[in-house]
This record gives structure tokens, sequence and C-alpha cells, in this order.
């Protein structure tokens, strides 16, 4: 009896718990350490496709994805993200799904060979949502703005979606200003010394961004998986101009690209621009709201600007007037 105790025994395993995940790399988002596991080299392949460009820049305790990649199952829609308490659920359908746990810093992948296949569905829905989604909740706070920097003062470009965030720091890094991010700034969490950490390594434009730049003449526009038709670039692509992966915040610019009046700026009272960037970030939590909130009021003493404008070069005129701090 006791021999037979002794023998090992492989149980049946539903759940894919013990699952072989023989595929390991560290990618550094954001320069944050990120360990991923899978049995698929898709996952990695996808994963050096965002984040290859970027090294280790802090010392911090990694975020986690685990990676499973089924034969069986559809390709992929567009997931629901679902969260209660530290737990959050990213679910497109029985065969394509995450979850993850905010405290542990540990994401689960499941998802089809016909989604692993497809790089930017699988970036989009699941390996940068994931991860971009744990850096979230302890070390970066996310604000919706492009980033351009000129005399070392990083300037953000804030507006809603679709505004001209991403062609106007484009506009401004091709007029001499610095490239540091096309649509999410981050904060370091906790930290009050304003730095903003951006992704210079890489822009998206809408698919009719070439009308205004012609150096985007023969890049393909791809509809991204959330629907919307765009052209990806690395910005390496483009030697003239020059990138940061970070900088110190001088001002806050929102954006009003008006159909009509005359070009201008109007200061805006930083209190009003703060709580317009708090406004606009995702609930996470009382306690990761917390930390967020207090990260993002050390902007309070930047200065803050409404531009109103109809052309590029209306913009770049009145930004360059800005005195930022």
């Amino acid at each position: 009896m006791d021999a037979l105790v002794a023998v090992p025994l492989k149980r049946f395993d539903p759940m894919l718990h013990d699952i072989e995940l023989c595929h390991t790399a560290a990618y550094y988002p954001a320069g944050f350490p990120l360990h991923i596991a899978t049995n698929s080299r898709h996952v990695l392949e996808a994963a050096a496709e965002s984040w290859r460009y970027w090294h280790r820049e802090y010392d911090a305790e990694p975020v986690i994805i685990r990676a499973v990649i089924e034969p069986a199952g559809p390709l992929a829609g567009t997931p629901t993200f679902r969260m209660q308490e530290h737990l959050l659920q990213a679910v497109s359908d029985a065969h394509n799904f995450a979850t993850m746990d905010m405290r542990l810093l540990v994401a689960g992948i499941h998802v089809s060979e016909k989604t692993a296949a497809d790089h930017p569905r699988l970036r989009w829905f699941f390996i940068e949502s994931m991860g971009y989604m744990m850096l979230t909740q302890r070390y970066v706070t996310p604000v919706h703005a492009a980033c351009v920097a000129r005399r070392g003062l990083g300037l953000l470009l804030c507006g809603a979606s679709g505004a001209g965030k991403s062609t106007l720091a484009f506009a401004c890094a091709r007029a001499g200003w610095t490239y540091v991010t096309d649509d999410c700034s981050w904060l370091l969490t906790g930290s009050t010394d304003r730095v903003v950490i951006g992704r210079p390594h890489q822009m998206r434009f809408r698919h009719d961004a070439a009308r205004h730049f012609p150096e985007l003449q023969g890049h393909v526009a791809r509809t991204r998986p959330n629907g919307k038709l765009s052209i990806e670039v690395l910005t390496n692509l483009f030697p003239s101009i020059r990138t940061e992966p970070r900088c110190p915040v001088g001002g806050i610019v929102f954006l009003d690209r008006a159909a009509g009046g005359h070009a201008r700026t109007e200061p805006i009272d930083s209190g009003e621009a703060v709580a317009s960037l708090i406004a606009d970030m995702p609930s996470y939590g009382d306690e990761v709201n917390a930390m967020h909130e207090r990260t993002v009021r050390a902007l309070l003493d930047v200065p803050a600007w409404r531009l109103h404008y109809r052309s590029f070069d209306e913009a770049l005129r009145l930004l360059s007037e800005i005195q930022p701090e």
C-alpha cells in the first residue's frame, strides 16, 4: 500500500492548471518589469512588438502574465471588462478571456490559436490591456493626454478621442519639439516631481493622416481591434524626430479644434484642469483612485490653457508662445 501511495499519479486536469508554460520572457513597459509565461511563442512575439524598445528603469516587483493558448475556439471579439474589489475579468467568449488579481499583480490569459496568431488583436485586447492595467494599480497613474516637450519642459495635450492629440503631437515633433507620447501619459504614482513617462517608440494616427503628413503616404491603415481604422508607425522611421521616454510637465493644454472663431489660447484655472483630468480616468476602487488623485494633484502648480485652433500652423504658433513653468 505504501508503494502505491509513493507512485506519482497524473490527475485529470479539466481546468488546465498543470499545462506546461515553457516559453518565458521579461519585458519592461514604462520601465517596469513584466514577466510572461506561456505555451505559445505567439504571445512572446506579440509582447515584443509592444515592448521590445523598453529597458528596465525601476527596481520594482514584477507584474506577471500567464497565457494559455488552446487550439480550439474562434477569433476573439471585443471583450467586456468588469471589475469587483481586486478581481478583474475581460471576457470575449468561452475560449477568449482573461482574469486579473489587482493585489497580486498576476493576470491569466486564455485565448484560442486564432486569436494568438492575430498579434494586433492579442496585443490590444489581452497583452497590453492586462499589462498596463496591472501597472496602473501600483506604479503609474495614466492621464489621457499626448505629451511633447520644448526646452526641457513638457506640455500635456488633452482632449477627448478625436480632438487631435496624436496629429498635433506629430506636427509639433516635425517642427522641432521632442516627442514623448501620443495618447496616454503616465505619472509615477505617489511622486510629486510631475515627470511624465510616455510611449515614444510608436505613434498611432487616424486613417486619413497622410493628407496632413506626406511622409505617412504608403503606410497602410488597418482596422484596429476596437473597430477604428488607423495607422501605426514606429518613430525610428523618422530620423529627424527627437524622442524622449520622459520629461517634467510644464503646462497643460486642452485642445479645441473649432470649425469657427479665431485661433487663440485662453488661460484656465489649474484646479479646473486637474479636475478634468481626474474625471477622464477610470475608477479602480477607492484605494487606487485615491493614489491616482493624489498623484495628479501634483499638477495643480502647473499653468493650464485652452487652445482654439483650426490648422496646425495656428496651433504651432500658439503653442510656441506659451510659457510653461
